[in-house]
């Protein structure tokens, strides 16, 4: 498909004004070294091409067809293209799932089981084409792809790698190489795969990671539709160290609405979609700047990415140095104060009313004496800093010209990646200037220090998942017991039904906890345990006990706790007076600690996801939840943990010592094991709050609840 030796373009006109001709007119335009047939029914030439009038009457089999008919006719095409022996298809035409009705799922359901039958590789329908830039071949009706619009390729182009885009929407494919030209970057591949009733875009990504000849990838989401697909190939893309940068649109409720009716896709949850990439290592963005400015500083340094976020800021603009270090601050990098040798070498290199502390001002004369490359050389020796920003002013190229080899030794020389930003607008020649070095210019500050966050944050994230052991640490438990006591339950488990499936995955084990049918039952229990207790009303139609008044806390005494039976059972039947209640639980109280919430949600799409919050039953006013899939290993439960935007609360804070987060890991990782073994029937598992107690004290479950899959769930997600 990406590199023909022969294509037809099925629907071919001389019309240029029409996306069929304009296609054709398209391919002709560049030096695509391959044959080309036009095929079309009414015309004997297309466009000084001979025409022929089908693809079985061509005088050979092509590698490729471009399909730009009505969307009526391409089933039937796609059937005569498969009996003619053609292996690859792109289909242009619009008009299939995307559109209301059946008509169109039905037509684009024809054209998978005709791909399969004839294991044709197929992208579309409903796509703009796409370019593989190395063969000059361009077969798409974007504008962005016009012989106008100039060059494919940069005349100095940055780096020694090459970007790839896929993109399910087909004008955002073109626009990420249209509005990435300035920037001097060489593409490989831009592809837009439609409604992919085919081939996905991780089809593509998998393709192009053994391919080879792609270092970066620009990607542009609006849903996944095979989550396998994506885990394999996104751990495949990590442990090669080619970036996946992507977009993923239709976040919003407006936004899910316009992906529904663009391509028939169905955009998940956003915090769902973000939990994948932060586990698989994807690099999120938020518009076309932020993401080219991302590749841009992965080509340009893929071999010296940061070791960590120490940054030097070297500047002759005072103004332009602080808003630099404002920028690297807000972005989650350091600043430090240089090393004592270090300033003392630039010291001696600038007027006294200039500093070296960092950001290091030389002044304008400073520059002019040294250049800007030997004060990013002076900084880079730091063994403090792990990057180098250089604020500049690329409006005039003179300076940059005479600095232009002082500039390559440097990129040549120096192991750590050293950033360009102007704060003026760069002409032409100050941009091929510094791509011929091999420097990243950015013209916007927050998007250049957040790429050099971002660099370091995915060489950490690498670096730590080749470390890894492919096998995270098995929790010790017995599956069959648990399968037995989920079977033996209703669709949802209370807390006295819950606590014996947690308690075989190590959860909890020893909570001494009892169910009570009578108030002398409760005082007994009580009785036992022998310290200040909490009761709690079991029930499945009391799910959430506290707002139901259900639960009395710090109980102490046999007529206290006979009283707190009686309210308990009171508050449940005012509440909901129908309910079923099994009985009232009698546990010693938690000692005192953070609270946080655990939980187990199945999503549709990518099955069992573990969640951690912090507030406990503050969780949903303070909505600072994380999320990951499972199994966790214990590297991987802490650092969802350091993704919460409070995580310092777990730290020692206003004389209170360092909670255990080393426990709260593993009951993570055990909770996740349980999740994984039990994908197919458990739904929802619900912890919260867990109270995490000092460092070295572990932590506590107080309360449970488990919902089971539904069989129409089971049946849907085997059907899935």
């Amino acid at each position: 498909m990406l590199s023909p030796k022969s294509l037809a373009v099925v629907g071919a006109s001389s019309d240029t004004k029409g996306l069929r001709g304009r296609i054709l007119q398209t391919i002709l335009g560049h030096p695509y070294a391959g044959k080309v047939y036009p095929v079309s029914r009414s015309a004997s030439e297309v466009q000084g091409l001979k025409a022929y009038p089908s693809v079985d009457a061509l005088p050979e089999t092509v590698d490729l067809a471009i399909l730009i008919v009505p969307a009526q006719y391409i089933p039937a095409e796609l059937e005569r293209c498969g009996k003619a022996g053609i292996k690859a298809a792109v289909i242009l035409s619009s008009g299939f799932a995307e559109e209301p009705g059946e008509a169109g799922s039905r037509m684009q359901a024809e054209i998978r089981a005709t791909a399969l039958r004839y294991d044709m590789a197929v992208s579309g329908p409903n796509t703009e084409g796409f370019s593989n830039i190395a063969a000059a071949l361009c077969p798409t009706f974007s504008p962005a792809m016009d012989k106008s619009a100039g060059a494919l390729t940069p005349k100095q182009p940055l780096g020694r790698g090459h970007v790839s885009v896929v993109s399910q929407s087909g004008g955002v494919g073109f626009a990420f190489f249209d509005r990435a030209k300035q920037r001097s970057i060489s593409f490989q591949h831009i592809v837009t795969t439609g409604n992919e009733a085919v081939l996905e875009v991780f089809d593509f990504v998998d393709y192009m990671l053994d391919e080879g000849k792609t270092d970066v990838f620009l990607l542009l989401l609006e849903d996944v539709k095979t989550p396998e697909k994506f885990k394999r190939v996104a751990e495949k893309a990590l442990r090669l160290g080619k970036p996946l940068i992507v977009g993923k649109i239709g976040q919003t409720e407006a936004g899910s609405r316009a992906v529904t009716s663009h391509t028939a896709a169905l955009a998940g949850s956003a915090a769902t979609y973000r939990a994948m990439f932060e586990h698989y290592g994807l690099i999120e963005g938020r518009d076309f700047d932020e993401m080219i400015d991302t590749a841009v500083g992965f080509l340009a340094c893929a071999d010296k990415m940061p070791k960590g976020k120490r940054t030097a800021i070297c500047t002759s603009s005072g103004g332009a140095g602080v808003w630099m270090a404002d920028a690297c601050v807000n972005a989650g990098l350091d600043v430090p104060v240089l090393d004592r040798e270090t300033r003392a070498e630039i010291d001696a290199q600038i007027p006294s009313y200039g500093t070296s502390q960092n950001p290091i001002d030389s002044t304008a004369q400073g520059v002019h004496k040294l250049g800007y490359a030997e004060f990013a050389r002076l900084a880079a020796k730091s063994p403090l800093i792990d990057s180098v920003m250089v604020v500049v002013t690329a409006r005039r190229s003179a300076f940059l010209e005479g600095d232009l080899q002082r500039l390559k030794d440097l990129a040549r020389d120096s192991s750590k990646p050293v950033f360009m930003w102007t704060y003026t607008l760069p002409s032409d020649r100050s941009i091929e200037i510094l791509n011929e070095a091999g420097y990243p210019l950015f013209t916007n500050v927050q998007s250049c220090a957040r790429t050099m966050r971002v660099m370091a944050d995915y060489r950490a994230f690498r670096d730590e998942f080749l470390k890894r052991t492919k096998a995270a640490t098995r929790a010790r438990a017995d599956a069959k017991s648990v399968r037995t006591m989920l079977a033996a339950g209703g669709p949802v488990l209370t807390e006295w039904q819950a606590r014996p499936l947690l308690a075989a995955y190590g959860i909890d084990a020893d909570n001494e906890g009892r169910l009570a049918r009578s108030a002398a039952e409760a005082e007994a229990i009580a009785e036992t345990i022998g310290r200040a207790v909490a009761l709690k009303v079991q029930s499945v139609d009391v799910p959430h006990k506290t707002e139901a008044g259900a639960i009395e806390l710090n109980v102490v005494g046999a007529d206290a706790t006979r009283a707190a039976h009686e309210r308990v059972i009171a508050a449940t039947k005012k509440y909901a007076p129908h309910a079923r209640i099994d009985g009232v639980l009698v546990q010693p109280m938690a000692r005192q600690g953070r609270e946080v919430i655990l939980g187990i949600n199945r999503d549709p799409v990518w099955g069992p996801l573990l969640m951690v919050g912090l507030g406990g039953v503050l969780v949903e006013a303070l909505g600072d939840v994380a999320l990951a899939p499972v199994p966790l290993d214990h590297t991987a439960a802490r650092a969802l943990n350091a993704r919460l935007k409070a995580a310092h609360i777990l730290a020692a804070h206003r004389g209170a010592p360092p909670a255990d987060t080393e426990a709260l890991a593993e009951l993570m990782v055990k909770l996740s094991h349980l999740a994984a073994d039990h994908a197919d029937d458990i739904a929802e598992i619900d912890l919260n709050p867990v109270i995490v107690h000092a460092v070295g004290e572990g932590v506590s479950v107080v309360d449970a609840l488990i919902v089971k899959q539904t069989p129409q769930a089971k049946i849907n997600a085997a059907a899935e």
